[in-house]
C-alpha cells in the first residue's frame, strides 16, 4: 500500500476538495461524544443505533446513484467489504466500553493514539515512507492532545482496564481507517460504506443485546440523539472520510482526525457548558500547528 503523496499545498482541486471532506468528517465525529453521553440507552445499545440507523441514508444515496462502480467479483472482495465494518464494530465497542470505566478525558486521549498505530503499521507491514516532517507534526499534534485533555497528569484519574480499552480502541480505528484506504483503490464511496455499517451493525446487535438488555429509548428525545449519531457523525462523517481517503495517504488522514477531540471540547463548551480554559485553548492550537506542518510534507502511507 505504497502510495506517494504530492506536497498537499501544491494539490489538484480533487485532493483540495478531499482534504475539505476530511476535515468535515472530523468535525462530525468530533461530535460523538457529546451524543453518546447524552444517550438514554447504553454504550453498546448506542454503538449499534449509530450504525444500524446510519444505514437508512447510506441505502437511499446508493438507490439514487447510478454509477457505483465496479462490483465485488470474489469471495475475497466481499471479506474486504466486511472486514472495515468488523474493526469498526471492534473499535465502537471498546471506545464506549472505556468511557464506562475510565474518565471522559482519558478514553477520548488514549483513542486518539489512531495515527500512531496507523504510521506503524503502513510502515512495518506496507513498506510506506514517512518523512521526519510528517513525524514532527505526528508528535506535535499528540502532544496537543494531551495538553488538550490537561496534560500528562490527567491521566492519572481513570480506570487501568478503561484506559487499555481505549488503547485497543485507538489500534482497532487504524485498522479501520487502513482498509478502508486499501478498498478505496476499487470501490465506490457509497458502497464500501454500505457493506462496512451493515457489517458494523451485525456484529454491535448480540454485543448490546446480550450485555445490557436494554435497546430502545424512553424517549423521543431519546431517538433524536441516536438519529443525530448516526446521520451527523457516522452516514455524515464516515462517508467524507472516506472519500477522503479515495485522495489522501491514511497516514496523514488518521493526524487529521485529531480534530475530533477538539472539536468535541467545543460542543461540551457549547451544548453541556463545560468550561474551555487556557490549557484546552493552547492544546486546540498546538494540533492544528501539528496538522498544519503535517500538510507540508511528503508522507505515504
Amino acid at each position: 500500500m505504497s502510495q506517494t503523496a504530492s506536497t498537499l499545498s501544491e494539490a489538484s482541486p480533487s485532493t483540495r476538495l478531499a482534504l475539505a471532506a476530511l476535515v468535515f468528517g472530523g468535525a462530525a465525529i468530533g461530535g460523538s461524544p457529546i451524543f453518546v453521553r447524552l444517550s438514554e440507552v447504553g454504550p453498546m445499545a448506542t454503538a449499534f443505533w449509530r450504525v444500524a440507523l446510519a444505514l437508512i441514508p447510506i441505502f437511499i444515496v446508493s438507490l439514487m446513484k447510478k454509477d457505483r462502480g465496479p462490483k465485488p467479483q470474489s469471495l475475497s472482495d466481499y471479506g474486504l467489504l466486511v472486514l472495515p465494518g468488523l474493526m469498526l464494530a471492534l473499535d465502537l465497542a471498546a471506545w464506549h466500553l472505556s468511557l464506562t470505566m475510565t474518565s471522559v478525558a482519558n478514553a477520548t486521549l488514549l483513542a486518539n493514539l489512531a495515527p500512531v498505530f496507523v504510521t506503524l503499521i503502513a510502515v512495518l507491514f506496507f513498506k510506506a515512507r514517512t518523512s521526519g516532517v510528517f513525524l514532527l507534526g505526528l508528535v506535535l499534534a499528540l502532544a496537543g492532545v494531551v495538553i488538550l485533555k490537561g496534560g500528562p497528569a490527567g491521566l492519572g484519574n481513570g480506570n487501568l482496564s478503561g484506559d487499555g480499552a481505549a488503547m485497543i480502541a485507538a489500534f482497532f480505528y487504524a485498522c479501520y481507517i487502513l482498509a478502508i484506504g486499501r478498498l478505496r483503490s476499487r470501490f465506490d464511496t457509497i458502497r464500501i460504506m454500505l457493506w462496512s455499517t451493515a457489517s458494523a451493525a451485525v456484529c454491535t446487535f448480540p454485543i448490546a443485546f446480550f450485555f445490557e438488555g436494554q435497546m430502545l429509548p424512553a424517549t423521543l428525545y431519546g431517538w433524536s440523539i441516536l438519529f443525530g449519531l448516526a446521520f451527523v457523525s457516522h452516514a455524515g462523517g464516515q462517508v467524507a472520510i472516506t472519500y477522503a481517503l479515495a485522495y489522501l495517504p491514511p497516514a496523514f488522514s488518521s493526524l487529521t482526525l485529531l480534530l475530533q477531540p477538539v472539536v468535541a471540547a467545543i460542543l461540551a463548551w457549547a451544548l453541556l457548558d463545560e468550561a474551555i480554559g487556557t490549557m484546552q485553548a493552547l492544546g486546540a492550537a498546538v494540533v492544528l500547528a501539528g496538522i498544519m506542518v503535517a500538510r507540508t510534507s511528503r508522507s505515504s502511507a
